[in-house]
């Protein structure tokens, strides 16, 4: 490849933790081909936009990007890339009617990214429009071998497993990044040693669904355990598990291993069996129940946070109680509600008919966001008094007098900074003197 002078490229992610982790391959690769990244869109001959498909605000927030984009390309000559998860599922769509896009790529097809920029910036030189796309779903790929290229912090991403073979109904993760498939461990060990030596002490081990992961003999309780034991690693956290299948060994070791942190986040989605089975869940509310209350046996102290989705097809009042009360039950300790946004390609989409009127979607959400924040107030009240350790990530978000981080159970603590600086991935205790159902206050 022929790249003549050094192309300046400037990527923004949008979505989920995994996006966040792919962003970082395709600075990886990139660099590795001679291109060069700058935080400032204005300097850029190439925008990357790293995409989700998830949620319909997503969606908006990325056209409206996209809009910016057009405005911009007016001016001067710009090379636009769409990648990720949107690319991957709108393809059609994103390619007649977004003529501003150069370069479509999917999850599965970073590694053809440097040849497809450097195609597309010759192609803009000669004064030739030539769109790329790059879209193939992979069994196989999981840029095992590739170490990404990570901005400075406390905490580093690590993807585990790529894919999903759930099929959720709701869900457009298998059409967007394929069927389930886990990476080699060795290579997981070596990512996890690296981020160790350049100063991150917390790694958060990423999936679709982790506890799925099995490569040989290794399964997910033995991977998180082996990250775990890596000398400089202080905190190792994953997301996300299912409930369906969470094993026995996982909860051990959680409970048994000092460095894997006290939280789990436990999708739940609805509490209404008559829903959960069209959203192919494959487990009921009282079974979910009986998993909070094994995993709280065994690990006393465990943190449990959750997903629900309001306003699912058919959903009527009683299956709303129903999630409300199931809500009331389980007491988790936060939870993140969401109204149900149809996406195109799932199952639900191709049999159901998304007919829970939008207003009463959102009454339902405010209704169980009112339910929940009650309970992670009356929970976060419990460490009052108590010295809790906090993993110091930097400064407050309302405040740069007032230090930030993160309890075992990755609960927000906040302290006034006049006692002292603390260097980001330090460890300290902090006495808790107040909470609120967002933050716990230390001193």
């Amino acid at each position: 490849m022929m790249i003549k002078t050094l192309p300046q490229v400037h990527i923004e992610t949008f979505g989920c933790q995994m996006n966040e982790s792919d962003s970082e391959l395709v600075r990886s690769l990139l660099k590795q081909e001679g291109f060069g990244f700058t935080e400032d869109r204005e300097r850029a001959d190439v925008v990357l936009v790293n995409t989700c498909a998830i949620r319909e605000n997503a969606h908006k927030k990325i056209y409206s990007h996209l809009s910016e984009l057009k405005t911009l390309k007016k001016h001067r000559p710009l090379v636009v890339g769409v990648l990720g998860c949107m690319a991957q599922n709108l393809k059609s769509e994103l390619a007649e009617k977004e003529p501003l896009i150069d370069v479509l790529a999917g999850p599965d097809s970073y590694r053809q990214l440097p040849r497809l920029l450097a195609n597309a910036l010759d192609a803009q030189e000669e004064g030739l429009k030539q769109k790329a796309f790059a879209l193939d779903l992979s069994e196989y790929e999981t840029y095992e071998n590739i170490m990404p290229d990570r901005n400075n912090g406390v905490n580093a991403w690590i993807t585990v497993m790529r894919g999903c073979d759930n099929f959720c109904s709701f869900c457009v993760v298998p059409y967007t990044r394929g069927r389930e498939r886990s990476r080699d461990p060795e290579s997981i060990l070596l990512e996890a040693r690296d981020a160790a030596v350049r100063g991150f002490k917390q790694i958060t081990l990423l999936g679709q669904n982790v506890n799925s992961y099995h490569h040989g003999a290794w399964d997910f309780a033995k991977l998180i355990s082996a990250v775990a034991d890596q000398p400089g690693i202080e905190r190792v956290r994953f997301t996300s598990p299912h409930p369906k299948d969470f094993p026995p060994a996982l909860i051990e070791a959680i409970a048994a291993h000092p460095r894997i942190c006290k939280h789990i986040h436990l999708p739940l989605q609805s509490g209404s069996d008559r829903i959960l089975e069209m959203m192919g869940r494959t487990y009921t509310g009282t079974d979910y129940l009986a998993l909070v209350d094994r995993i709280r046996t065994i690990v006393p102290d465990v943190v449990l946070t959750t997903d629900i989705i309001c306003g699912f097809c058919s959903e009527s009042d009683e299956d709303f109680q129903a999630t409300a009360r199931l809500v009331e039950q389980a007491q988790l300790d936060s939870a993140y509600i969401f109204k149900y946004s149809e996406r195109k390609n799932t199952i639900a989409a191709r049999k159901y008919v998304d007919d829970v009127p939008d207003q009463l979607k959102g009454q339902r959400v405010a209704k169980l966001v009112e339910i929940q924040r009650a309970i992670t107030a009356e929970r976060n009240r419990r460490y009052i008094g108590k010295a809790v350790e906090v993993l110091i990530e930097g400064d407050a978000t309302k405040s740069s007098t007032q230090g930030m981080g993160k309890t075992d159970g990755n609960i927000t603590v906040v302290w006034d900074k006049n006692t002292g600086h603390s260097e980001p991935g330090t460890l300290l205790t902090k006495h808790i003197f107040d909470a609120s159902a967002a933050t716990l206050y230390g001193e």
